[in-house]
């Protein structure tokens, strides 16, 4: 996936702790159509985890997963809703 893909909406759970970040982006998830895309930013060092399994489980495409900074425990995850 490239730098300049596109999302639908933006999720900021900067400072959540697991389980809150994947929590909160079913609710948003669930406010979305079908095939649009979420941005999901999460410092929780389990949302590495959490994010893809939530998005296999619950059928939603991961699109990308990366640190959204060097150094920082921030990470950008696009969910595509199922």
């Amino acid at each position: 996936m490239s730098e300049e893909t596109e999302w639908d909406e933006e999720l900021d759970a900067r400072g959540h702790l697991c389980p809150i970040p994947v929590l909160k982006a079913r609710k948003k998830l669930k406010s979305m159509a079908r095939g649009e895309v979420l941005r999901l930013l999460a410092d929780d060092p389990a949302a590495v985890i959490d994010v893809p399994h939530f998005c296999a489980e619950a059928g939603h495409e991961l699109l990308d997963s990366r640190e959204a900074g060097e150094g920082t425990p921030l990470h950008s995850y696009l969910i595509r809703r199922g």
